[in-house]
């Protein structure tokens, strides 16, 4: 069986690095590579070599190098800077405020309490809506409450920046939730007790014993929280657009909009953006994996 496995094993592989060459790697690189030019759109020739005509190569018309004045324009931009401090800010309250939520959710939910069952069916279940969608019905919900004091969610870019982190934890508390529960559930039953004969009280036996059983759960919501949250576009979108003067605009909405812009630098700036956008999810995402896993390991 392990004999015919390996040798299958490149064949059925075959669709998955397709798709991952597809869909994520050559996109990464022409990024990385449109990110050093100037164009306004892409015009691209297959110019054909040899009588038989079978070798073909990609000519991009319209281009000029740019070098790192894509760069030097983006971090000019007073706006993409704004969207900067906003995303990190919006990102640390969701994360703490998601998986602090979560988490005691969890300890309720592990519990002997009748319908525990439905209740992690229905908290997890906003997780299943679109982006979008979610944007808009808590658009609506937000107004509704905001139109009693004469307000709107688009009035200060303080009510927009609370209704993402609403938007954001109804969303995940409920997902987070589960991995959490998952986590709690493998502590050894002789641990707590062992904890309670000792004398360790309830609060006593969640810090000494349940946060650091549950790390590897820890680790996991941590980063996919601060993933999704710096990631935000679709709620963005629809609950604020941005606006009011882009005080609410999110780094990947910020990324968009310089694309669309009619300026002739704004595609390559806003490529430049992507590429530099990338790169702080990808450091930091990093650094709380490492910083998180030493503490599995320290356990």
């Amino acid at each position: 069986m392990l004999k015919s496995m390996k040798k299958w094993s490149p064949v059925l592989l075959l669709p998955t690095v397709a798709a991952f060459l597809v869909a994520f790697l050559i996109p990464f690189i022409l990024g990385i590579f449109l990110s050093f030019q100037r164009f306004r759109t892409l015009d691209i020739t297959f110019m054909s070599v040899g009588r038989d005509k079978q070798f073909h190569f990609l000519k991009f018309n319209n281009m000029t190098f740019e070098g790192l004045g894509n760069y030097v324009r983006a971090f000019n931009d007073p706006a993409f800077i704004n969207s900067f401090w906003f995303t990190v800010k919006f990102t640390v309250v969701a994360i703490v405020t998601i998986n602090i939520f979560a988490f005691f959710l969890a300890l309720l939910l592990t519990k002997s309490i009748k319908g525990t069952n439905l209740f992690r069916t229905v908290f997890f279940m906003p997780n299943l809506i679109g982006g979008i969608v979610l944007g808009y019905i808590w658009l609506a919900i937000i107004n509704g409450v905001l139109r009693y004091f004469d307000l709107t969610i688009l009035y200060d870019p303080k009510y927009g920046f609370w209704g993402l982190v609403i938007l954001m934890n109804w969303q995940l508390i409920g997902y987070m939730m589960i991995i959490y529960i998952a986590g709690i559930q493998n502590i050894s039953p002789d641990l707590i007790e062992a904890a309670e004969i000792d004398g360790a009280g309830y609060f006593a036996k969640i810090i000494h014993i349940i946060i650091p059983s549950v790390m590897p759960s820890v680790t996991i919501c941590l980063f996919l929280t601060l993933t999704k949250s710096f990631r935000l576009f679709d709620q963005n979108l629809a609950l604020t657009g941005g606006a009011p003067k882009k005080g609410t605009e999110m780094l990947a909405l910020n990324i968009v909009n310089t694309m669309q812009e009619t300026y002739a630098t704004a595609p390559g700036t806003g490529q430049a953006k992507a590429v530099v956008f990338f790169l702080v999810v990808a450091v930091i995402a990093l650094a709380q994996l490492f910083l998180t896993r030493s503490k599995e390991v320290e356990v």
